[in-house]
C-alpha cells in the first residue's frame, strides 16, 4: 500500500518516527496524526531530569524532524472511538477521521492517586507530560520543606535524584524491599538504595502511604499504613503507567490497561486473537509476542522499542505481515540517577539468579547478567555501558548462564538470587 489515507492515533516518539518511515517507505497518501495533547511530538526522557533542575525548558523538548514531516496534525483532539467496520477514528469532539489503515500509538499516562480528592489537592503531581513537567518544576521553584516522592521505580528514582541536585530535602516511601525491585532485583536495588542514602535521600522501602492529608486545599502530609505520618508541602505520585486504551472500549480489540494484544506484525488482534490487516500499533500501549522470550507477550516503556517498532509497523502497513516479519528487537534501557549511567538489555522478569561478572559494585562501575534455568536472558551495566554489547548475543540465543569468563576485569561469577518479585501464576 502506497497510497490512500494512513491515520496515526498518538502524536508521541512512536508516532512520529512511524509516520517518518511510512514516508521513508514510499507512502504518498494522506497522513494524519492525532494527539489528545496541544503539542507536537517531545521528548520524553529529559521531562524527569534537566527539565525538573531548570536547565532545559519544557519547549524546548519537541523532537527533531517535526517540521520535515508532510501530514497533517490534530492535536488537542483525543481519540474517543474506533469503528473497525466503517474504517474510521472517532474524536472526542464527534469528528469521524476516515482510513485506510490505522497505526495506534496512544502510549501510556501516570497512573494517579488512586483516592480522587487527595490527588486533586495542589501539591500532589504525576510526570509523564511536558506540562507534568512543567507544572512539577514550578513547585520546585517555590523551595518546598519537603518533597515526599511515592515509588522508587526509575520514574521515582530520577525525579528523587535531580530534587537533590536542587538541595531541597527529599523522602521516597515504598513498599518494596529497595529501589527498582520490580525491574532489576534487591541485588542491584539494594546498591542503588545505598547510592540515594549517600546523596541525603530519606528513603523509607517496605513502607506504604496509605492517605494523603491536606488543609487549604494544599497537601500536608502523608499517613503510613503502619502508623505515623510525613510532612510533606509537595508530593510525587511515581505508581507506575496505565496505557491509554480505554477509548478502544467497544472496538472488539483485546485491549486492557495493560496494552493492546498485537501479532509480531504489529496487526491488532480481536478477542478471538484474530488480527485486523488495517489496524496497526507500536509504541508503549503495545503488546506483543517476544520471540526472545518464549513468545511471551510484554509491553515495553522504552524509548528505544519506540522508534523500532514504529517502524516494524510502517514497513508491515505498507509491504505486508510476511515482508515484515516478527518484531524481534532487543529490548533495551537506560537511566540516569545519582550520578549512575544504568543500563540494561534484554528483560530481567522470571530470572532466577544474577551475577556480577564485571568490575565491582564497590567501584560504582559493573556489569550483572540475569539467569533462568540455565540461560542468560538480561544485562545491566552500571557506568559500564562499553560491556554490554558483548552480552547481547548470548541473551538472543539463551547462552549458558553466565555465559562469558575468564575476561579481563571480571570476577569470579558468583551467581545468587536476584530478589527480583515472584511472577504472577
Amino acid at each position: 500500500m502506497r497510497d490512500g489515507t494512513i491515520v496515526v492515533a498518538g502524536a508521541s516518539l512512536a508516532a512520529l518516527r512511524g509516520a517518518e518511515a511510512l514516508r521513508a517507505g514510499g507512502f504518498a497518501g494522506r497522513l494524519v496524526l492525532v494527539g489528545d495533547e496541544p503539542h507536537l511530538p517531545y521528548d520524553r526522557p529529559p521531562l524527569s531530569k534537566h527539565v525538573l533542575t531548570g536547565e532545559i525548558a519544557p519547549g524546548a523538548t519537541t523532537l527533531p524532524g517535526v517540521g520535515a514531516l508532510r501530514a497533517e496534525w490534530r492535536l488537542g483532539a483525543p481519540a474517543a472511538g474506533l469503528d473497525r467496520a466503517g474504517r474510521a477514528l472517532l474524536l472526542a469532539g464527534g469528528e469521524r477521521l476516515p482510513f485506510d489503515r490505522l497505526l495506534i500509538a496512544t502510549g501510556a499516562r501516570a497512573r494517579p492517586w488512586p483516592e480522587a480528592g487527595a490527588a486533586a489537592l495542589a501539591g500532589v503531581h504525576t510526570l509523564r507530560g511536558r506540562d507534568d513537567a512543567a507544572a512539577l518544576a514550578a513547585g520546585l521553584a517555590a523551595r518546598p520543606g519537603r518533597v515526599l516522592i511515592l515509588g522508587a521505580g526509575f520514574i521515582g528514582c530520577e525525579v528523587a535524584s535531580s530534587i537533590r541536585a536542587l538541595g531541597l530535602p527529599v523522602t521516597v516511601v515504598d513498599p518494596a524491599p529497595s529501589p527498582l525491585t520490580a525491574a532489576l532485583g534487591q541485588v542491584i536495588g539494594g546498591f542503588v538504595a545505598g547510592r540515594m542514602e549517600a546523596a541525603g535521600i530519606d528513603l523509607r522501602m517496605g513502607a506504604e502511604v496509605a492517605h494523603l492529608e491536606g488543609g487549604d486545599g494544599r497537601v500536608r502530609r502523608a499517613r503510613l499504613a503502619g502508623g505515623g505520618t510525613i510532612a510533606a508541602d509537595l508530593v510525587v505520585v511515581a505508581l507506575g503507567a496505565v496505557r491509554n486504551t480505554e477509548w478502544l472500549a467497544g472496538s472488539g480489540l483485546d485491549a486492557d490497561e495493560g496494552g493492546l494484544s498485537c501479532d509480531g506484525a504489529c496487526r491488532a488482534l480481536d478477542a478471538a486473537g484474530r488480527p485486523d490487516d488495517a489496524v496497526f500499533a507500536a509504541g508503549d500501549v503495545a503488546r506483543f509476542p517476544h520471540p526472545v522470550y518464549d513468545n511471551r507477550p510484554v509491553a515495553l516503556e522504552h524509548w528505544g522499542n519506540a522508534v523500532a517498532q514504529a517502524a516494524h509497523a510502517a514497513r508491515a502497513m505498507l509491504e505486508g505481515p510476511e515482508a515484515a516479519g516478527p518484531y524481534a528487537e532487543m529490548p533495551a534501557f537506560w537511566s540516569s540517577q545519582f550520578g549512575l549511567n544504568i543500563k540494561s538489555l534484554g528483560l530481567t522478569e522470571g530470572a532466577d539468579a544474577v551475577a556480577i561478572v564485571q568490575g565491582d559494585p564497590r567501584s560504582a562501575r559493573f556489569l550483572a547478567v540475569y539467569g533462568r534455568e540455565g540461560r542468560t536472558i538480561a544485562a545491566v551495566a552500571v557506568n559500564a555501558g562499553r560491556w554490554l554489547p558483548a552480552y547481547a548475543g548470548a541473551i538472543r540465543e539463551g547462552a549458558p548462564f553466565p555465559p562469558i569468563t575468564g575476561g579481563a576485569d571480571q570476577p569470579h561469577p558468583d551467581p545468587v538470587p536476584p530478589g527480583l518479585p515472584a511472577q504472577a501464576a
